[in-house]
């Protein structure tokens, strides 16, 4: 069975690890430094043998953290899914490759953790997605095979790929524009899961919401590159370490969609590129679907059996 696990700050201000049993936490003994010192010393096969008896410290009574330390590897996939290539403008037959990049792991926060909006963005954006917490070191390239996952990973989490668009986009620069301090609220849980568990990763629903309103509603199945795919991919870039992060991609429903083939076609024609995007930027901050101060973002993956449950994400954006 599936252990939910959180890392939270307890109410005496120490920073502890525990498994959640129906409202309250279980706390593990001993403290881990890292994520990678949880996986890898002990602490995930600790959490496994926890009980409802030991769970004696009420989830509302602790500030949840990020079940991912800043010290990780913060990876990402790019346009993995193909309703998100359509709203971007572009065409999934047309993208023959894995894309890859990175946010600065400095972005990691806590799933209940406010949002910062900084000054000079106005195109704020969300993007729900499934991360896949790395279980042990990989310092060449394997083959990962679709039933093996289990022998790679140790769980997985919620991501909030936050995203500056008039940053990202206008200047092309993804690390950039979606790096800013407080961009990746993760969490609430790092679950893990059993080895069977791993086939069913496709049937995860994920669900996002803005102040109550459905804006991303998706199954993990729609990933274009699957999970084993990637891991064998990125082991041949480099090496991934116990507690290294990897987001794979989102699914439509985010706030930045292309113009119509028109009006696309049009401004490649008429317009310099300059001009293109000061003109997105202009008609992006009338746009309610961005997000503003006091906007409250809601999250969950689940599969709708609830077997599978990695908690509830709830972030609130605030004026930098």
């Amino acid at each position: 069975m599936s252990t939910p696990v959180v890392r939270y700050l307890d109410p005496q201000g120490a920073i502890r690890w525990g498994v959640v049993f129906a409202g309250a936490i279980a706390p593990l003994p001993q403290a881990y430094e890292t994520t990678a010192d949880f996986i890898s010393n002990g602490g995930a096969a600790a959490a496994r043998l926890m009980t409802a008896q030991q769970a004696t410290t009420p989830l509302d009574a602790v500030t949840l953290l990020a079940p991912i330390t800043s010290n990780q590897q913060f990876l990402c996939q790019g346009v993995n899914y193909a309703s998100h290539v359509r709203e971007s403008g572009l065409d999934p037959a047309q993208i023959p490759f894995n894309m890859f990049f990175t946010k600065a792991s400095s972005s990691l926060t806590g799933p209940n953790a406010d949002v910062k909006r900084p000054a000079h963005v106005q195109l704020l954006d969300y993007e729900i997605e499934l991360g896949l917490v790395i279980g042990r070191p990989i310092t060449n390239a394997v083959s990962v095979a679709p039933d093996r996952l289990h022998e790679w990973l140790a769980g997985v989490t919620i991501v909030n790929d936050v995203s500056a668009r008039d940053v990202q986009l206008p200047q092309g620069q993804f690390y950039k524009g979606k790096s800013y301090r407080g961009f990746g609220p993760v969490g609430p849980y790092l679950l893990l899961l059993e080895p069977q568990e791993w086939l069913r990763w496709p049937q995860l629903h994920m669900r996002l919401m803005v102040n109550g309103q459905l804006r991303q509603d998706a199954y993990c199945d729609e990933m274009i590159y699957k999970p084993h795919q990637t891991l064998s991919e990125y082991s041949a870039l480099q090496d991934l370490m116990p507690g290294d992060l990897i987001a794979t991609g989102t699914p439509a429903g985010c706030a930045a969609r292309a113009p119509g083939r028109l009006q696309m076609l049009a401004a490649k024609v008429l317009l310099s590129e300059r001009k293109k995007w000061q003109i997105f930027v202009k008609r992006g901050g009338s746009d309610p679907a961005f997000l503003k101060p006091h906007d409250v973002m809601t999250l969950s993956i689940r599969t709708d059996d609830g077997a599978l449950d990695l908690g509830e994400q709830c972030s609130k954006v605030v004026a930098a």
